[in-house]
């Protein structure tokens, strides 16, 4: 009650209007302070209230914060010897001359009117006016996506006058206040600051504009999760086939086709929710080349079963080439077929004339295969010395030893190169 006593209440007092106190018809207000003198300078300042959304695929950011505007006009000084100033709602804005400040690059923006337009005037005795407004802007940013995930987005927020008077930051960079709430789900806010430039119209001339720089890191453990780990794991269970048994046509191909598509479904889902840039991103770097070895590794298999076929055909044709037809079963002519012992030969005894062919053309045939068998095998054992990586070739099993190495190896080394460039 006490309170109530000490600070008198304007409204019975005064009998007048707000409007005859500040002299509101009186003056042209549809002309700017000093109209015809030089420009008058205009104050500004912002408190960020939050950042509500950042969109990669438009290219945008909306924010929420509070605008005021500081300036000096004559026309609204009043006499007073108890208020140091008189604060009014928005429906004397409309009454009075206020800034002209829009936002550049600006896609869609509107001033919060719950319950009531967030605006407040507030007017000293000298004619200084702040002029306040609660604003959520969606503006532009042109992002770099040469980094993503791993990249860093600085955004602007840029605020230009239609007319001529001069746009300021009233406090340098103190006048960027920020809500220490202030968070986002995939970004870190590394910092905010304040700049002015010059902006040159050819038809108008030059203009003042500040602007409200903010950089932003991403969170790249969501990244990990949903990307890098599922990769590297498909390259990981790829190399699985080079343990399995060559023979085993159905596992191999199966778990070749199987990781092959995992990875063009990972490469799919990151895409989908990406601009369509037209240069190559970090993330489509590491999807790309995990998806190379994954192919790698199902051509592996494809060359490994190929070269047995051939290796085996090889093998083949010196025996349909000459066969033992000495009236020996089929087990003993393969006993005869490459290196064999004096008693595998004597073992032919125990056979009857009738089953048997002349003596003559027997040693004949039996003589011509076997020098056949060993002039080959001379010649490929001098093959082998001379050149390594045809042994390697002819030797299917070398190809999945060697792959279990170089695989790994170069996969390892391919994720140093790369998180060492882009982290």
């Amino acid at each position: 009650s006490h309170i109530y006593k000490k600070n008198r209440d304007m409204t019975k007092t005064w009998r007048g209007k707000t409007e005859q106190l500040l002299r509101v018809d009186d003056h042209d207000f549809t002309m700017r302070p000093a109209f015809g003198g030089p420009a008058i300078p205009v104050g500004v300042d912002v408190q960020v209230e939050s950042l509500d959304s950042i969109s990669e695929v438009d290219m945008d950011f909306t924010m929420t914060l509070y605008l005021r505007h500081y300036w000096k006009d004559e026309r609204l000084s009043f006499p007073s010897t108890t208020n140091k100033s008189m604060t009014f709602d928005g429906r004397l804005v409309k009454k009075i001359w206020v800034p002209d400040v829009f936002f550049v690059h600006s896609k869609r923006s509107f001033i919060h009117d719950t319950t009531t337009d967030n605006i407040m005037l507030r007017v000293f005795p000298d004619g200084h006016v702040l002029y306040s407004m609660r604003i959520t802007v969606t503006a532009m940013c042109n992002m770099d996506f040469s980094h993503f995930p791993l990249d860093s987005q600085t955004c602007s927020l840029e605020l230009e006058s239609c007319t001529l008077y001069l746009l300021y930051w009233k406090n340098g960079n103190e006048s960027l206040k920020t809500d220490e709430k202030i968070s986002l789900s995939q970004f870190l806010i590394q910092k905010f600051h304040t700049t002015s430039r010059l902006a040159f119209y050819s038809s108008t001339g030059w203009y003042n504009r500040l602007y409200i720089n903010f950089t932003l890191r991403r969170h790249i453990f969501f990244f990990l999760l949903q990307t890098y780990f599922p990769a590297t794991l498909m390259v990981i269970l790829s190399w699985v086939s080079f343990w399995i048994d060559r023979q085993a046509v159905p596992a191999r191909v199966s778990l070749g086709i199987t990781t092959v598509l995992t990875m063009s479904t990972i490469i799919t889902g990151v895409n989908a929710s990406m601009p369509r840039v037209s240069y190559i991103k970090a993330v489509d770097i590491y999807l790309w080349v995990s998806f190379v070895f994954v192919f790698l590794s199902v051509l592996e298999y494809a060359a490994v079963n190929y070269l047995t076929t051939v290796q085996e055909q090889k093998e083949r044709k010196p025996r349909d080439k000459f066969p033992c037809t000495c009236g020996i079963p089929h087990s003993k002519t393969m006993m005869l077929d490459g290196n064999y012992s004096e008693s595998d030969a004597n073992s032919l005894a125990g056979y009857t004339r009738n089953q048997m062919v002349p003596e003559e053309e027997k040693q004949e045939k039996i003589v011509v295969h076997l020098a056949m068998s060993n002039e080959s095998s001379s010649s490929r054992k001098r093959g082998l010395k001379g050149h390594v990586g045809l042994r390697i070739i002819q030797n299917t099993h070398a190809i999945d030893k060697y792959s279990r190495l170089i695989f790994p190896g170069t996969y390892i080394f391919f994720n140093l190169i790369y998180w060492s460039v882009f982290s």
